[in-house]
């Protein structure tokens, strides 16, 4: 999308702005250039800034760049201004979907990317600026399964207040609202019918792949069968399966008494005494924030809502470079313990990806610069802008790195426990959601080692 100009073209009798045909995106997917520039600090003379232009080119064959393309369309990126369902049309009009634009913007905003016509895309009123960003497992890319986090989901798919939408047309910018729930239909409760509100399957799972980060159709099902699994709604027909979602109008779901008070409709009562931590005598109070952080970073649905806080007070760099920096650990130790003849290669994929961290989060004017001490910048500085010689040195620099990258992720650790963690557990939107967290934080203390805690 970045290499693609994005103008406007003609369909029937008016011109579409920021639209693409399918002829334009196959043949630049074919070969693709991909340029970024960084910033770095001239290792001559400090006080001078190089900037360096990086150019990465791809290739694919055109039978291949289709089916990219199709993935696209499937994954709710872009969609077709004439209702059209593949690419075989070398004429065929495209735009990028609310959701596409999101995507992008948190594309270019990670890696620096400013040009003029992806700026006026993400300006333009069709960016919703409201998506669900969904957490994964790290191993299998798989979305995380845990009730709390379905809950989340639930909550967002939902809404604070029913959404009664009178349209129930087919219009592809029906969900291009993410801050509101999926449309629904309000019903007169009656002795047969309990329930208020229903939606159909097709609208459900439209709603899931527009106004989240799922890519594939088919994760849209299992978290609609999750919602049923877990009594959040249950099907109008009692002859529909109650453990499979099925994504069709003509099967309607209602949303139980339960999925309710998950949603923050119903008051909820009051919490049991065994979900209020009792106060520790060893300390834990002293260095709470600190657990919090641990326990909100490790587990996924906390970690879902602290990034929506973070992204909300414009900080969601601090949380993506600590877990980037995890990533980049575990690549960093199977880097060094490579036995295989590629050892060189893998060290040198590693140190390139180190630079990728670096150029993001930490050279001055990177496009999501941390705010670190200013001895360790330059540190950092230093490391970077250094050549790097035979296979012995390259080791050593990526030794070195991370041990920086450590010394820079325990920083940025520090900072959320003391200023972001604090205010994110006592913000009304996310407070009630939060239960269970002091009394998981207290645990995460006491299983430390005593030498830990002081």
């Amino acid at each position: 999308m970045v290499s693609l100009p994005l103008s406007a073209h003609r369909v029937r009798f008016r011109m579409i702005d920021y639209t693409f045909t399918s002829d334009e995106a196959i043949t630049n997917l074919g070969s693709l250039k991909f340029s970024q520039s960084n910033r770095m600090p001239d290792p001559k003379d400090a006080s001078r800034v190089v900037t360096t232009t990086t150019t990465t080119t791809f290739s694919m064959a055109k039978e291949m760049a289709r089916s990219v393309c199709q993935k696209f369309l499937e994954a709710k990126f872009v969609e077709s201004v004439e209702g059209k369902t593949d690419f075989m049309n070398k004429s065929s009009v495209w735009q990028l979907t609310p959701k596409g634009i999101h995507v992008l913007e948190r594309f270019c905003t990670r890696n620096g990317i400013a040009s003029a016509h992806v700026k006026a895309v993400m300006d333009s009123n069709r960016n919703p600026r409201q998506l669900v960003i969904l957490e994964r497992n790290t191993d299998t890319d798989k979305l995380h399964h845990d009730e709390q986090t379905i809950e989340i989901i639930f909550r967002r798919f939902i809404g604070t207040t029913a959404n009664e939408a009178q349209s129930d047309s087919d219009s592809i910018h029906e969900f291009s609202k993410c801050d509101i729930g999926v449309k629904l239909v309000k019903h007169r409760p009656s002795s047969q019918r309990q329930f208020e509100y229903t939606f159909h399957g097709r609208n459900a799972a439209q709603w899931l792949m527009d106004c989240s980060t799922m890519v594939d159709p088919r994760e849209s099902i299992e978290i609609g069968s999750l919602f049923l699994q877990l009594k959040l709604i249950a099907p109008v027909d009692p002859r529909n399966s109650e453990h499979q979602f099925q994504p069709v109008k003509q099967v309607h779901y209602y949303i139980t008494a339960h999925g309710e008070r998950i949603a923050g409709w119903l008051l909820e009562q009051a919490p049991l005494s065994g979900d209020i931590p009792a106060k520790s005598r060893d300390g834990v109070a002293r260095d709470s924030n600190s657990n919090r952080t641990n326990v909100i970073i490790r587990n996924p649905s906390w970690r879902l809502l602290y990034r929506e806080f973070l992204k909300d007070t414009m900080c969601e760099e601090n949380l993506s470079f600590y877990l980037e920096v995890q990533d980049f650990n575990r690549q960093y130790k199977q880097a060094i313990n490579d036995k295989s003849d590629n050892k060189v290669e893998t060290i040198r994929e590693t140190l390139a990806a180190a630079y990728g961290l670096y150029n993001a989060f930490l050279a001055p004017g990177s496009p999501n610069e941390l705010n670190i001490d200013h001895s360790l910048r330059t540190q950092l500085a230093t490391r970077m802008t250094r050549a790097v010689g035979d296979d012995a040195a390259m080791l050593q620099s990526l030794n070195e790195v991370a041990g920086l990258f450590e010394k820079a992720q325990q920083s940025i650790f520090k900072l959320m426990s003391s200023d972001s963690v604090p205010k994110f557990v006592k913000h009304p939107k996310y407070a009630s959601q939060l239960r269970g967290l002091d009394a998981a934080a207290a645990s995460a203390y006491v299983a430390l080692p005593a030498a830990s805690r002081s």
